[in-house]
């Protein structure tokens, strides 16, 4: 009888031990989180307003404030992988009077690990502009019957369509959360429509600070720098000055320019305040950008023997405040 209670108790006990372990895995599964599909589309889009628009170290703005926006949709393959385009519309001075610059781009941005690529093309386009001349409105030899053409009082001339377009490549190695470094490399066939090849190569650092900097306020800092080199071609004979080598075209003088900042930012918020300056002096700045304000300062040089000088490529201070959204980061 002993024997029989037992074993029913054994019978019972491994019944229990065989229904806990059935038990188990109820208790170890729970609710399936929510299928989140993922979404490859993203826009990026923003505005700034700033002290000087300069560009290469050459200011575009006649040295005065400028406005920027700009629309980029974005479509990423994969989470390494980014196709994109866009657009961005800037406020400009030029001597032919141009309403805009208008710049459409596009291209696709892998990353490998720590760094991060960018290959692609980019537009630049300046509607609206006059052919300047300096022999008089709509009587010159280089805007000939253009009732609308402009003269200029200090002899520069200047094409009425700028558009031109370059290829880039552009490399940045994420060091580590504070330390980025990178390098730029764009090419065209014509400068500005001049005729001239131009070749632009840069190099760039950015320290960013870490975010215990201003404690819990949510600012951000960082500083970045750039040094760069322009080459150009010869211009075609639209630029040529009659009666020396030059008659067919002028070659430009390739230049270095260098830029240093400091930048906040806080939410979409950024304010950067940068020093820029060029190595190229005001005769030859004079010669490759046709200032329409360059002055008589005596300045001459084998491609600006008139003697004018511009002051478009000297050092100058920016402040630059933007704010940049997109919508996966900024909206959702």
């Amino acid at each position: 009888m002993k024997k029989t209670i037992i074993s029913v108790a054994a019978v019972l006990a491994v019944g229990v031990t065989s229904a806990s372990a059935a038990d188990l895995p109820a208790k170890v599964y729970s609710k399936a989180p929510p299928i989140v599909a993922f979404d490859p589309w993203d826009i990026a889009f923003g505005a700034a307003v700033m002290s000087n628009y300069v560009f290469r170290g050459v200011s575009q703005s006649n040295n005065n404030p400028s406005v920027n926006a700009y629309f980029e949709p974005r479509y990423n393959v994969t989470k390494d992988l980014q196709l994109y385009v866009g657009t961005s519309w800037s406020s400009i001075s030029f001597a032919n009077r141009a309403a805009a610059e208008v710049d459409i781009y596009g291209g696709i941005r892998p990353t490998f690990g720590a760094f991060a690529f960018d290959f692609g093309v980019y537009g630049y386009l300046y509607p609206g502009g006059k052919c300047v001349d300096t022999a008089g409105v709509g009587a010159g030899a280089l805007c000939p019957g253009d009732i609308n053409s402009i003269s200029l009082a200090n002899g520069n001339v200047l094409k009425k369509d700028l558009s031109f377009y370059e290829g880039y490549a552009k490399v940045n190695w994420t060091v580590n959360d504070m330390f980025t470094i990178g390098a730029n490399e764009y090419y065209t066939p014509s400068f500005l429509n001049s005729g001239a090849w131009g070749n632009y190569a840069s190099l760039t650092a950015k320290f960013t600070a870490p975010t215990t900097v201003f404690g819990p306020s949510g600012v951000g800092m960082y500083v970045s720098g750039e040094f760069g080199r322009q080459w150009l071609g010869t211009s075609d004979s639209f630029y040529g000055l009659p009666g020396t080598i030059f008659a067919n075209g002028i070659k430009y003088k390739d230049y270095n320019t260098w830029n240093v900042g400091v930048g906040f930012n806080y939410r979409v918020f950024t304010l950067d305040l940068r020093y820029s300056d060029t190595d190229l002096s005001k005769a030859d700045c004079n010669a490759f950008t046709s200032d329409y304000t360059a002055t008589l300062t005596g300045d001459v040089s084998p491609i600006n023997p008139g003697g004018f000088g511009s002051k478009w490529c000297g050092a100058t201070f920016i402040a630059k405040l933007s704010a940049d959204v997109t919508l996966q980061s900024n909206i959702k």
